[in-house]
């Protein structure tokens, strides 16, 4: 198991404890470090079932200051939060063949 983590974010704080509650050792990512590659970002939103824009944070200024009102495809919206990993929304849990956001945190539960 693996998740996408973002130690200053209250919801990714909360949902790697409830892993650790189920006893689960994940192996995290601090995706702000060492942000996933194009193909991982893509094999993540398959197993999400999501396109590149759903997974955006569109409150982030860096979003609303150079992205707002753009229209990209999803490779091009893939390599701009590869370079640009403060847009992806966090945390993505991923297990096995099947990811989920932990927003809320008990939304890991349906993967376990």
């Amino acid at each position: 198991m693996k998740i996408y983590h973002n130690p200053r974010c209250s919801k990714s704080r909360q949902t790697l404890a409830l892993l650790k509650e189920k006893g689960v050792d994940p192996e995290v990512v601090l995706y702000l470090d060492t942000p996933p590659s194009e193909s991982e970002l893509k094999r993540v939103l398959k197993l999400l079932g999501m396109n590149a824009v759903d997974l955006l944070r569109k409150n982030e200024s860096i979003y609303k200051e150079q992205f707002k009102g753009q229209d990209h495809s999803d490779d091009e919206w893939i390599r701009i939060m590869v370079a640009n990993p403060k847009l992806i929304e966090r945390p993505i849990v991923v297990h096995k063949k099947r990811a989920t956001i932990g927003r809320p945190p008990e939304n890991i539960l349906s993967i376990l």
